[in-house]
């Protein structure tokens, strides 16, 4: 049977229709088959999340292990705490950025990396076999409580120069977007003495505020917030916060391709070189700023488990994805939008500069981005195959043109193509992107 549940991002679907209770409470079986001892699980704040954390809980007791609840949690906080503690696994329930009637489950490992693609293909072999432990009467697993949330924000101070930040008193506004980040990143912002305004920082799993995603066109207000109170930094969260945007002090959106490349300039002038692993998908804008800093780029599929382990492969100083989710290896092997926010803010100390000031030395590109439905990916890729016989298709497909290029992928996770397009100027990026899509419409529509 080919491998259908597990996506980019573990599994997901709309909650109590493709991702039921009887489906959590199997995978619940399925972590605890595969892994001997404490298994820690946290969740989002949508409303399906408690009902899939409480099956997947019993699933794992039912196999005979024990299992922690951390609660409400940021992804990289449940990651952070299995990598620190005695956990040998973690299970959060989240489906990130994806829509409100949406939920996902998601395994992670012991060193607090998520599930390698292999690793998820084992899993699915066993969920799909039904072949669980089963533990006797005397022998079920108990569950106990513990904050991850405390041990994750002092594992992120633990790496920045605190002292440095807090003279500066900085003022930023924080958007959690009615996500799990409302119980850390202002808790952050306090610990590094700053004036801080929140919005949006209470958990709501209908999103009432804004969608969860942390793009351009759902932060108007932060950004309007940043103006009104002068402040020194704005920072948007998806649901679980694996991810940050930023606004400088003028108001201004930075495109998460920018941030991507100044953080990982920052990171390879201060430590004489290195390696930065990013996807395929992202801006050239990254590998011009690396390149420059006397560091090397390797280009890796879409996802951050991949990004993760070829940054443990080739001991890379840094990584991430062009959609504000950095990761860094000092830390946490996955995408923290927390460490995102305070290593921000440390830069921004260090250099005595203004976010502004510190973005205009990034090689300026322009990118665009959109999505097309699609329902049979598999034809996608054949079609895109027969049209594109040259291209790069480590993931999906790149084509590559002497003034730009254009990536046309399959969306691992939602029933959509992703179309990425980049030149120099505007109108070639905009030729560009409505080329990708008469593509994909065209293959889908033949």
């Amino acid at each position: 049977m080919e491998r259908s549940l597990f996506g980019t991002n573990g599994v997901r679907g709309i909650a109590n229709e493709e991702l039921t209770a009887e489906l959590a409470l199997d995978l619940g079986r399925t972590i605890a088959s595969l892994r001997d001892g404490i298994i820690a699980v946290g969740m989002d704040a949508r409303i399906s999340s408690p009902m899939l954390k409480s099956a997947v809980l019993a699933g794992i007791m039912s196999a005979g292990s024990d299992a922690v609840d951390v609660g409400v949690t940021p992804t990289p906080s449940l990651q952070y705490y299995v990598k620190s503690t005695k956990a040998k696994a973690g299970v959060i329930v989240t489906a990130s950025h994806n829509p409100r009637e949406y939920n996902g489950i998601k395994f992670v490992s012991e060193d607090g990396t998520e599930f390698s693609r292999e690793e998820d293909a084992e899993a699915e072999r066993v969920l799909l076999s039904k072949k669980f432990r089963r533990a006797a009467w005397n022998e079920v697993g108990s569950v106990f409580t513990d904050d991850a949330n405390r041990v994750y924000v002092t594992g992120i101070l633990n790496r920045v120069n605190t002292d440095i930040i807090a003279e500066k008193e900085y003022r930023v506004v924080i958007d959690c977007g009615n996500g799990a980040a409302s119980f850390t990143s202002p808790e952050i912002a306090r610990r590094l003495n700053c004036r801080t305004y929140t919005i949006n920082c209470y958990p709501d799993g209908r999103f009432p505020a804004r969608a969860s995603e942390p793009v351009e066109e759902n932060v108007s207000e932060l950004k309007e917030v940043v103006k009104a109170v002068k402040a020194d930094l704005g920072v948007a969260h998806d649901g679980d916060a694996d991810r940050a945007t930023f606004v400088d002090e003028k108001g201004n959106f930075v495109s998460e391709d920018v941030m991507l490349a100044l953080m990982a300039k920052y990171y390879v002038e201060r430590n004489g070189g290195g390696v930065v692993v990013t996807p395929v998908s992202t801006s050239r804008c990254v590998e011009d700023a690396v390149r420059d800093a006397g560091g090397e780029v390797i280009y890796t599929a879409v996802g951050s488990p991949v990004v993760a382990k070829v940054m443990k492969e080739k001991n890379a100083v840094f990584g991430g994805e062009g959609n504000g989710g950095l990761i860094f290896p000092e830390h946490l092997l996955a995408r923290d939008g927390g460490m995102s926010f305070a290593k921000v803010l440390e830069l921004m100390a260090e250099e005595n500069k203004p976010l502004s000031e510190l973005v205009k030395d990034i090689p300026h590109y322009v990118t665009l981005k959109t999505k097309v439905e699609c329902r049979d990916k598999k034809k996608l890729l054949d079609g895109l195959k027969a049209e594109f016989e040259d291209a790069n298709f480590t993931d999906g497909a790149r084509i590559d043109f002497e003034d730009g290029w254009l990536l046309i992928r399959p969306s691992g996770t939602e029933p959509i193509a992703r179309i990425f397009a980049e030149a120099k100027d505007e109108k070639k990026a905009k030729e560009l992107l409505e080329t990708g899509i008469e593509k994909v419409r065209k293959i889908l529509t033949d």
